[in-house]
């Protein structure tokens, strides 16, 4: 009789502590991995009736894009986003090219802000849009409406999203009078 009890605690016990750890597998694998976002927009662009539907930057913009590269030169990113548009991809490449990656061309849509999180979890990642789209992007991550359209006028915007602990929290740098520094 005493082989039999002890032989049903031992089964109980085998049974509880697979179940344990199929429980912290289970909690391992939804769990959110720390990760890091930098959003910028697009650097200064060509202007006037000669600079068509996709104009490319302007001088000052490749100085800017350059500026961006060396101010992320100590940041190993995991991969680099940029829309399709001749503007985003040419401020992306400088940091991709010191990060030896290529641009991942990314199309802004609800669909894909969703997805992105899951995807880009655990990474550190560069994403260049626009005025309307990075400030939509870091919503999106924050599931917050909190930042509104960029002004026109403005190239410097640094959005640092970090996500510690499945929870996001967001820096806003103001590096618009780089050319200054």
């Amino acid at each position: 009789m005493p082989k039999i009890i002890f032989s049903a605690i031992l089964l109980l016990i085998i049974t509880a502590c697979n179940n344990s750890s199929k429980n912290k597998a289970t909690l391992n694998e939804n769990a959110s991995a720390d990760a890091t976002y930098y959003f910028i927009r697009h650097a200064d662009k060509e202007r006037g009736p000669n600079a068509g539907e996709n104009p490319a930057l302007n001088e000052t913009g490749k100085a800017r894009a350059d500026f961006w590269a060396e101010q992320f030169k100590d940041i190993d990113f995991d991969a680099v986003y940029s829309t399709d548009f001749t503007r985003t991809r040419n401020t992306a490449l400088p940091t991709a090219k010191k990060n030896n990656l290529s641009v991942q061309i990314y199309e802004p849509s609800t669909t894909f802000y969703s997805n992105f999180k899951n995807e880009n979890s655990g990474k550190t990642v560069l994403i260049v849009g626009h005025s309307n789209t990075t400030p939509a992007f870091v919503n999106a991550i924050l599931g917050t409406q909190k930042y509104s359209e960029i002004n026109d006028a403005t190239y410097g915007n640094l959005y640092i999203v970090r996500i510690i602990n499945g929870v996001a929290e967001v820096e806003l740098k103001d590096l618009n009078n780089w050319n200054n520094q």
